[in-house]
């Protein structure tokens, strides 16, 4: 197994991402999950932005997303 580049702050983001899961559990639609980890994400003091505009190339055509 490949060893992580940034082993502590990807076990740091993923249990944010399982705090935000555990708290809401299932049944709400992905905005509510997204506005949760958003919380948890400035709680813990990690800067994030969302819906990000970015270049993609995808079977030889790009797109803006």
């Amino acid at each position: 197994m490949n060893k992580l580049i940034y082993e502590e702050d990807t076990y740091k983001i993923i249990g944010i991402c399982m705090e935000a899961h555990n708290e809401l559990a299932k049944g709400f639609n992905e905005l509510v999950y997204t506005d949760a980890l958003e919380i948890e994400l400035i709680d813990n003091n990690i800067s994030c932005s969302r819906e990000s505009k970015f270049d993609i190339s995808y079977k030889r055509k790009y797109a803006t997303t």
